[in-house]
């Protein structure tokens, strides 16, 4: 097995060349594997945080961008801002479900193949990635935009900001075939243990959405000014650049893992992706489900309470992505030591993860719950909707640490394979959200109660995937660290 010198720096760091002396070459290949890769070898916590890098600044761009669309969208007006909160979920699945779900079923088969030393199959799985999302992109596009404005009055939507969502999901859900494949690449990037290939393109594209939304959508310069149309046209355009980038990048040699198209689709491989992206897809599912009966419950105290709640969940989309910077760095260390047989390692690994995120996550809440404001004065002039997204700060903030101890331990579980507890913890919250927000709703209950239902269900979260990866077992050590 030959690693060469000229891959990427990450490659180089956390690949390197095996040993060519006899005595290693006549060990078993898992042995060997144990043997010289850096991944069953180097400290958990600084491994982490090292591999972290590079998707927490690719993530916290894209959090970013998501922020700037907020603004642009805000300079348009409040039935623009209500509208992105509607059409806001939709997004989310299929970030969560191309990303964290799929993706992260991608990269635990990758890394897992890797482990055992299996390069044959990891090339195989990374054709098999590529049909998955294409497929998926394609349904997409022809749900979220065919059928956009009946999920849109289901969520809650009417009168002038359902048209402002309608316009925006059309031009967005064009592009998920786009996002789809960035993301499907991506992943197998990552399941390689190559961190900095598609952070560097991710980032390079936020950069990109970013310009080319507040361009088009607010009319810089000579150009002309389009509104919500503008906005999500700076998405498709990035990421159809993305795509094709990690794309080409896949099918070159520089790739750990090779992208190429031959060789018979096997259900063996689907299954090995599906087996983990398919349970994962109903945490998503679950997770957005949870968003849209909020945002139908919010709908009821007015527009500028959902306004207000849009700007809340704003951070969240910023949260997530560090949690998922963290994750994501822990499913192929999770993966590569299941492969080799380093069962405890894998679980030292997701909880060292688990610990991280909610330590950074937590000081993100508590500054969110002490100066709401901070953020609030980003987005509206509006003292009514300042007022509403204090409000949902001073009641979730504080639960944020425990949220994205989930969320980590949900992630690095997907390297194991053992993903049914913390999915089965977001059923719990998702329950907690729908039967609470009901019964608060028929006793009159104000927007205040339902954003402190919010917060407990995230803390409650947080216990619950803690507790299921401390209760499911992940299989026996058959090799000793």
């Amino acid at each position: 097995m030959n690693f060469a010198a000229k891959d990427s720096c990450i490659t180089a760091l956390f690949f390197k060349p095996y040993r060519s002396d006899s005595l290693l070459q006549r060990l078993p290949l898992r042995l060997r594997m144990h043997s010289t890769h850096p991944l069953l070898n180097a400290p958990i916590l600084p491994t982490i945080w090292r591999l972290s890098l590079p998707n927490m600044l690719a993530m916290m761009a894209s959090a970013l961008v998501t922020i700037a669309e907020t603004s642009y969208v805000g300079q348009l007006g409040i039935a623009p801002l209500a509208g992105m909160a509607l059409v806001f979920p939709l997004i989310m699945l299929q970030q969560m479900l191309s990303t964290g779900a799929i993706g992260g079923g991608i990269s635990s088969a990758v890394s897992r193949a890797l482990g055992a030393g299996r390069e044959d199959r990891a090339q195989s799985l990374a054709l098999h990635a590529s049909v998955i999302g294409l497929i998926m992109g394609l349904l997409f596009t022809m749900l979220f935009g065919v059928f956009r404005m009946e999920l849109l009055q289901t969520i809650g939507g009417s009168g002038d900001a359902l048209n402002q969502a309608a316009l925006f999901a059309a031009v967005t859900f064009t592009g998920s075939v786009s996002i789809w494949l960035t993301n499907a690449f991506a992943s197998v990037i990552r399941g390689s243990g190559n961190m900095n290939t598609p952070s560097a393109v991710l980032l390079t594209a936020s950069l990109f959405q970013v310009l080319l939304g507040g361009s088009l959508g607010l009319g810089w310069g000579p150009v002309p000014r389009l509104g919500m149309v503008g906005v999500a046209l700076g998405q498709v355009i990035s990421f159809t650049g993305s795509a094709i980038f990690l794309g080409f990048y896949l099918h070159s040699p520089a790739s750990r893992v090779r992208l190429v198209f031959k060789g018979p689709l096997r259900w063996a491989d689907f299954y090995d992706i599906l087996k983990v992206g398919g349970v994962s897809s109903l945490a998503s599912i679950q997770t957005v489900l949870t968003i849209l009966i909020l945002t139908r419950l919010i709908s009821q105290f007015g527009a500028e309470a959902l306004a207000g709640y849009g700007i809340g969940t704003r951070l969240e989309f910023l949260l997530i992505p560090i949690t998922f910077a963290i994750g994501v760095a822990c499913v192929p260390m999770v993966g590569v030591a299941m492969g080799a047989g380093l069962v405890q390692r894998a679980r030292k690994v997701a909880w060292s993860g688990g610990t991280l995120a909610a330590i950074l996550i937590g000081v993100v809440g508590a500054f969110a719950a002490l100066y709401p404001d901070a953020w609030s004065l980003m987005f509206s002039d509006s003292a009514t909707v300042q007022a509403f997204t204090r409000s949902y700060f001073e009641w979730v903030g504080p639960w944020y640490g425990l949220f994205g101890f989930g969320l980590c331990l949900y992630f690095a579980s997907q390297g194991s394979g053992k993903v049914l507890g913390p999915v089965l913890a977001g059923t719990v919250r998702l329950v907690m959200v729908a039967a609470g927000g009901l019964w608060m709703l028929r006793t009159g209950a104000g927007a205040a109660d339902m954003f402190a239902l919010v917060g407990v269900a995230m803390g409650v979260y947080g216990v619950a995937t803690g507790l299921a990866m401390y209760w499911t077992s992940w299989g026996p050590d058959t090799m000793k660290s």
